[in-house]
């Protein structure tokens, strides 16, 4: 029954591989718990095996965050075998998710970041190269881990200064990139094809000439991100940064929920908090009676 459910969210809804990935680990981690504490097995689970589970992550020390992702992904999957016949009663309808707190996103200071980029030569060899062009397009653009993996050479347009991301669900979007960034890109794209061909389509390459692992951008953005000041380093706080310098240079935030691909603009707010920060301080230093 998981794999079934894991077709339908591949063939049907389009879900991702990281996504899949994620349902899968949790699907899993929970017939493994009820095999273990219950004999049973997800179909038979019932509303006390569920919270059970829940509890036995709070007391693993799991984040309120990744336990809701968990019982998200066990709500879709109890709903897929009702829609199935394959089940009678949702054992998780009475589940509620945990609360968390709203924090505000991570993200670079403008000054700092520039200093970073704008200060360095770039690199001669390719795999640096490479390293860098990651960086810039993660900042530049806004995109995701798993799109600048699935982002294709025919996928950038040079003379428009223009790229076609490949979103969630299998979204199209199209996201505009500094023609400053030409001669980097175009530099990484003659050495990539004079060391690995075309062989491969996809655009950025690791040292093999093949798409690069998730973990691969990862390693790569918290290795840039370890010598700045910013607690986290991740892809997403790149990702977190476009969107707060568009804001802070005055973007309209309906411009930068597009530019980000969410389908609500309720996801783009949360950056709204790091503007008003800024406004508070300002004010705090500046008002007489602050």
């Amino acid at each position: 029954m998981i794999e079934s459910f894991l077709k339908y969210l591949r063939y049907e809804k389009r879900y991702s591989t990281h996504t899949l990935s994620s349902y899968e680990n949790d699907l899993l981690q929970f017939e493994q718990f009820l095999l273990a504490e219950f004999e049973s097995e997800p179909p038979q689970a019932s509303p006390v095996m569920v919270r059970a589970w829940v509890v036995s992550l709070m007391e693993d020390g799991l984040e309120p965050r990744s336990i809701n992702r968990k019982i998200s992904s066990l709500k879709s999957f109890y709903k897929f075998l009702l829609r199935q016949g394959s089940l009678e009663k949702d054992p998780t309808w009475k589940i509620q998710v945990l609360k968390t707190p709203k924090n505000i996103p991570h993200f670079v200071q403008e000054q700092e970041l520039s200093l970073a980029l704008d200060n360095s030569a770039l690199p001669d060899n390719l795999p640096e190269l490479r390293d860098r062009v990651i960086i810039e397009l993660l900042y530049t653009t806004g995109m995701r881990r798993a799109e600048i993996i699935s982002l294709q050479n025919q996928d950038i347009n040079f003379t428009a200064c223009t790229l076609k991301v490949l979103g969630k669900r299998n979204k199209e979007r199209v996201i505009p990139f500094p023609a400053s960034l030409l001669p980097l890109l175009s530099q990484y794209r003659a050495k990539k094809e004079a060391e690995w061909g075309i062989e491969s389509p996809a655009f950025i390459v690791n040292n093999k000439g093949t798409t690069c692992s998730p973990m691969f951008i990862y390693q790569t953005v918290k290795r840039f991100l370890g010598h700045l000041s910013v607690d986290k380093k991740s892809p997403h706080v790149l990702r977190h940064t476009y969107a707060t310098h568009l804001l802070n240079r005055g973007a309209d935030l309906n411009a930068i929920k597009d530019l980000l691909g969410h389908t609500s603009l309720a996801a783009t707010q949360v950056y709204a908090h790091n503007t008003l920060d800024k406004l508070k301080r300002v004010f705090d230093q500046a008002h007489p009676k602050a």
